[in-house]
């Protein structure tokens, strides 16, 4: 049975909470926080469950062997290298940390020690965002393009961008996905209330080859959107995430592409020929992607394994953070990747 602390009751911590409590191979022992009322929920709620606003009392119980971390991003780089410093594994909410040094340090403590970093890249363990690497790997052909939209209106984060709290989950869901990495990354965006971080952007995304992706995050629109496109040569996909049903639809629609022959007039015909087929959606798995994750994360342990959503993938995604970061600051300047690790699979 594996020993387990939760550091952070606030938006995301009772998910983590609720979840480790019932796998079967975990014992949630504490939860950590600093406001007391938080913690007077937990005891009121778990009354079998320690409550704590002392971290240093959970790295120091011989029984705790792992932590779920979910507090703010400021935070996540002292939390996370105290417990793996102290020989307990680490999940982690996204971002894995606020810059890729931070997050390349942690990456390499687990692996000195031996232990088992995981992200919270929720959506990669939903059965819609699996279904779609299925469908990427084995019949949409070579990838044109990947467009995704994720827009609401709120909630304001004071200490990060749109970018770094939106267009996280879609950047962990294209790195799980598609199947090559992006080389370079152009961003814009702009702040709408005076003092605080861009509350829309648009990221473009380059690669080595003919794919291009756009990302499109925004606090402050009228409706709540979730929907990505993703394009092939064969097949197209469309996945809704606010679908209650069909989330994924898949499109035997496309382009056929001829030879410069013929006369002017229909130089263009022969060029470009359309493609209109059935759509269909696949029947996709049901079960909670917290649920899936922590499972896969306890597993990990006990068989010495990489989960998913590694550290490495977590890294992958700061240093696009960053680099987006740092082109929203010069205005869409296209900013090189240029990092070797971006081609790993």
């Amino acid at each position: 049975m594996i020993g387990v602390a939760v550091i952070g009751y606030g938006y995301w911590g009772p998910n983590l909470v609720r979840n480790l409590a019932e796998i079967p191979n975990t014992q949630l022992r504490t939860v950590c926080d600093l406001k007391t009322e938080r913690l007077a929920s937990v005891r009121s709620r778990y009354p079998g469950i320690a409550a704590t606003d002392r971290f240093d009392e959970v790295l120091a119980d011989p029984d705790i062997s792992a932590v779920a971390i979910a507090t703010p991003v400021s935070s996540h780089y002292r939390l996370a290298m105290s417990a793996l410093m102290a020989g307990k594994h680490v999940f982690i909410e996204k971002p894995i940390a606020s810059t890729s040094d931070e997050a390349q340090r942690l990456v390499d403590e687990a692996a000195r020690r031996n232990l088992v970093l995981a992200v919270d890249h929720t959506f990669i363990h939903t059965g819609a965002v699996r279904k779609m690497r299925e469908i990427v790997e084995s019949s949409l052909g070579e990838v044109y393009y990947y467009d995704s939209v994720r827009v609401n209106l709120g909630l304001f984060q004071h200490d990060v961008s749109v970018i770094w709290d939106l267009a996280v989950h879609d950047l962990s869901i294209m790195d799980f996905v598609l199947p090559e990495k992006p080389v370079a990354v152009s961003a814009t965006g702009m702040s709408h209330v005076p003092g605080e971080p861009e509350n829309i952007a648009y990221l473009s995304l380059f690669f080595a080859g003919n794919l291009i992706a756009h990302i499109h995050v925004n606090w402050l629109a009228p409706v709540k959107v979730r929907r990505t496109l993703i394009g092939g040569s064969s097949k197209m996909i469309v996945y809704d995430d606010l679908e209650p049903s069909e989330k994924i639809k898949v499109y035997d629609k496309g382009i056929t592409l001829g030879q410069r022959q013929g006369s002017s007039d229909n130089i263009y015909q022969a060029l470009v020929g359309y493609r209109t087929g059935d759509m269909w959606a696949p029947q996709l798995e049901a079960s909670e992607a917290l649920r899936v994750e922590l499972q896969e994360f306890a597993d990990c342990i006990e068989k010495g394994a990489a989960p998913t959503a590694d550290g490495e993938a977590g890294l992958r995604v700061v240093h696009i953070l960053e680099a987006a970061t740092q082109s929203l600051a010069q205005r869409g300047r296209v900013v090189e990747l240029g990092n070797a690790r971006r081609q790993v699979a």
